[in-house]
């Protein structure tokens, strides 16, 4: 169930296992209905998603609009398989409607939009969520709210100068309600990410973000860096996530070009007993 009050102390890891597990059987099945989709990058985040919807995030689907939730902001919006799934898991959205994933006339389109309850930013325009995270966490702080605002962005978008201003602009402000979630999986849509972006974790540091680095698919060392992440010491909280696209399923962890994957009914069944034998 969804937290509406402090996060606990100490995670539950096995249950977060276990949802992100779930996550990935409900992307798997999306991309069935579809036949394609970005499978290798859900396939990746989705233990973050289940560290935040199941344990961190103050959050209520029977009331989405509560104005002390905390927000979760997806700058990628092509991710937008991955942020389904855990909102159907959480119970914003019904799981019969996720097979009409990337259909026409859905409200699941296949980069985020504002049709989809739970969903706090059209995604899509790369480089952008940073920003209006960094601008959420003041009005809030202005507010008087105690809301934290969490923003998953990746290695790709590090190319937009746009993300190194709100970088800027987030310690300038001292926003230390603010969380940046950094999905480094070293893809984007051409291939490998080229541009000089490391070290990440000492870049961000250098810039007045307190920051930590762990292996994103490893679920106590996520819950470890999300509880580190409450401090209020004055400097936004950043989290560098290194994980693997296609995480579980290791036919697609083996795809030369993972950012778009097409999957036919042939391999649909195989990729599914890979994802139950790597539990």
């Amino acid at each position: 169930m969804p937290t509406t009050l402090s996060p606990p102390a100490t995670a539950d890891v096995a249950a977060l296992r276990d949802h992100a597990h779930e996550l990935r059987r409900l992307m798997m099945t999306m991309t069935r209905g579809k036949g394609e989709g970005y499978i290798a990058q859900g396939l990746g985040i989705a233990d973050c998603l289940a560290a935040l919807y199941f344990h961190e995030l103050r959050h209520d689907p029977a009331n989405p609009d509560d104005p002390d939730r905390d927000r979760f902001l997806l700058s990628t919006g092509h991710y937008s398989i991955a942020m389904y799934a855990v909102l159907a898991a959480a119970g914003y959205l019904e799981e019969d409607e996720l097979p009409t994933y990337g259909l026409n006339g859905s409200r699941l389109p296949m980069s985020t939009f504002d049709v989809t309850p739970g969903i706090e930013i059209v995604g899509g325009s790369l480089g952008q969520g940073l920003g209006q995270a960094v601008g959420m966490a003041l009005g809030l702080r202005i507010d008087g709210s105690d809301a934290r605002v969490f923003c998953e962005f990746s290695d790709g978008e590090l190319d937009e100068g746009s993300t190194w201003e709100a970088l800027m602009g987030g310690a300038t402000f001292g926003v230390d309600n603010l969380v940046a979630l950094v999905d480094c999986n070293g893809i984007q849509a051409d291939g490998p990410v080229t541009v000089a972006i490391e070290p990440v974790a000492e870049k961000l540091t250098a810039f007045g973000w307190d920051t930590r680095e762990v292996d994103g698919n490893d679920m106590q060392a996520l819950t470890d860096a999300l509880a580190a992440s409450r401090e209020r010491d004055g400097r936004p909280k950043a989290i560098v996530l290194r994980t693997t696209p296609g995480h579980g399923i290791p036919s697609i962890v083996a795809r030369p070009r993972a950012h778009f994957v097409r999957v036919g009914d042939d391999e649909w069944a195989g990729f599914m007993d890979e994802l139950e034998e790597n539990r």
